[in-house]
């Protein structure tokens, strides 16, 4: 399987995912001009797309949602309540019916070949869910805004060879910011985002024994920097005991595609 981030942050997220027979993407929450710049820079025509798998309906998720699927007839997945939110931003445009199709947390699906898994995840949206993909025994997990993590979310990324995790914000840094007081609660709470040491230990609980990939995704752009989040997280992580030889780990970069990965 394949992955691209083709952005990823705060302000606009959206992930390329694929097997040798199948295109999806994960959000579409940056314009639609930057989505086919994006798939341009690893050779992927937008027309070869078979689907927008939704988290949620927040608008950095779902910005460009509507340009796409109307431009390229992209089928659009989310839950129920994504779509019934989803019908509610003008500002997406009209979407014909036929391109919705609703999924349930944790009942698989296929897409061609690709084995998909929806799953509940806590934010403060309508009914949010994030995806694991598998195709002959590799899997892919993109699991972002999360607002906290327990046994369930564990079970669900668990032998994954490639996670996409947040690593949303340096809590001193939150803290201390510009921030008003209600937003900072939001985002440090159970239904907001993962910090940086929320993430490594996450992280530290799904590693197995071969070694995987880990991509540390959703920075914030005023609360966190690429070079702290990975500092931080490889930090942790070596104190635990799991060093290189179990992991390979990077930074999904707010504003621009990341390398294709393949595993």
């Amino acid at each position: 399987m394949k992955l691209c981030s083709i952005a990823s942050g705060s302000s606009g997220n959206c992930i390329f995912v694929a097997s040798d027979q199948t295109n999806l993407l994960v959000d579409a929450g940056i314009s639609g001009k930057r989505i086919e710049n994006g798939l341009s820079n690893i050779d992927i025509k937008p027309d070869t797309i078979q689907g927008i798998l939704v988290t949620h309906e927040h608008s950095d998720h779902v910005s460009g949602l509507g340009v796409m699927a109307r431009r390229y007839h992209m089928p659009i997945y989310a839950t129920y309540e994504t779509v019934m939110a989803l019908r509610r931003i003008k500002s997406l445009g009209e979407i014909s019916d036929e391109l919705f199709h609703y999924v349930e947390p944790d009942k698989p699906f296929y897409i061609n070949d690709i084995l998909v898994e929806p799953f509940s995840t806590s934010h403060d949206a309508s009914d949010p869910v994030c995806y694991t993909m598998e195709v002959d025994g590799e899997k892919v997990g993109v699991a972002t805004d999360l607002g906290k993590y327990d046994d369930y979310i564990i079970s669900k990324l668990d032998g994954s060879d490639l996670l996409m995790i947040e690593a949303n914000h340096d809590t001193n840094m939150l803290l201390v910011g510009k921030y008003p007081y209600y937003l900072k609660q939001r985002i440090l709470g159970d239904r907001g985002h993962l910090s940086n040491d929320s993430s490594a230990d996450l992280i530290s609980k799904l590693i197995g024994g071969k070694k995987q990939q880990i991509i540390l995704a959703h920075l914030s752009k005023e609360n966190n920097y690429e070079e702290l989040a990975y500092e931080t997280v490889l930090s942790e992580l070596t104190r635990l005991g799991i060093g290189s030889s179990e992991l390979k780990l990077t930074v999904a970069r707010r504003d621009a595609p990341s390398d294709l990965v393949t595993v």
